[in-house]
């Protein structure tokens, strides 16, 4: 049985005029994604630490955050966006990267200009940049180790996250798209969308900009469309969602001692067996 296979995340960006990417954390999430009809998959970092009950800090190594993603690849017909968060380290640490998620069939790979160990955006705590010339270095390295054009480096900036404002974020935004970066991330905790608003007024369109509308979630795609963005993620969603379900689920169980209250809401057996492709394994008993 042949492993699906789809278009690069390249590929997807130039074709589609807002590329919607969902969160996910394994296959199973990834396939939902696309069942949903979304573009690409974005492999978590907070959503793959979350998995492990572990603060999204730094604290696995890049080997399991390669894994989580390269599984979820497996499964889909549309590109992974890995999550690498600073790059795992210095411009060494970026390079080997590149060669181990290259090598495992993911097609792009974002890294924000923190300081390693860094700590999730929304968490309260250090929220330092590295230097903009130092995270240039980072997005040269990882561009250069890359073995295929199509390989794609989204530079996400944490500028808005640490209070240093739109300017800044315009500053070093360009800076990374005159560094070799393919597209920008842009990034704000704020409640509103008024920041990476005034972010987009201002960017020249030299290179695909990406938002992650976390904090600002009313922000519709069509007028996200007109803002001139290009890639749309909704990073955490799904864990959110899981979250609530299971725990509504289990207690619901506890509380009535039995499942019966609960079958109508919940997948059938049949349902999981057909995300699993169980048919076309079971096939392969008679080739």
């Amino acid at each position: 049985m042949q492993r699906p296979t789809g278009p690069t995340f390249r590929q997807t960006v130039e074709r589609t005029e807002l590329v919607r990417v969902a969160g996910a954390h394994d296959a199973l999430g990834g396939v939902l994604a696309q069942q949903a009809g979304f573009n690409a998959v974005w492999s978590s970092s907070l959503e793959v630490s979350a998995a492990r009950c572990l603060p999204d800090a730094s604290v696995l190594s890049m080997t399991e955050y390669l894994e989580a993603a390269a599984n979820m690849q497996k499964a889909l017909s549309i590109p992974v966006i890995a999550d690498c968060d600073t790059g795992y380290g210095n411009n060494l640490n970026v390079t080997h990267m590149v060669h181990e998620y290259e090598a495992a069939g993911i097609t792009a790979v974002c890294m924000e200009d923190k300081l390693f160990p860094k700590l999730n955006s929304f968490a309260a705590g250090d929220q330092t940049l590295l230097s903009t010339e130092e995270f240039c270095g980072k997005i040269r390295a990882a561009k250069n180790a890359q073995a295929d054009d199509d390989f794609y480096v989204v530079a996400r900036t944490e500028a808005l996250i640490n209070g240093l404002g739109v300017e800044e974020g315009l500053t070093r935004a360009y800076a990374y798209a005159e560094a070799g970066a393919d597209a920008v991330l842009i990034h704000s905790k704020s409640k509103t969308k008024d920041e990476v608003e005034g972010f987009l007024a201002q960017w020249d369109g030299r290179r695909p900009v990406v938002i992650v509308p976390t904090t600002y979630p009313e922000w519709h795609v069509d007028d996200i469309t007109k803002a001139g963005v290009s890639v749309v993620i909704y990073a955490n969603q799904g864990l959110r969602a899981t979250v609530s379900s299971l725990r509504t689920t289990f207690e619901a169980i506890q509380k009535h001692g039995d499942t019966t209250h609960l079958e109508e809401n919940i997948a059938s057996v049949k349902d999981v067996f057909a995300l699993q492709r169980l048919a076309e394994w079971q096939a392969l008993e008679s080739v």
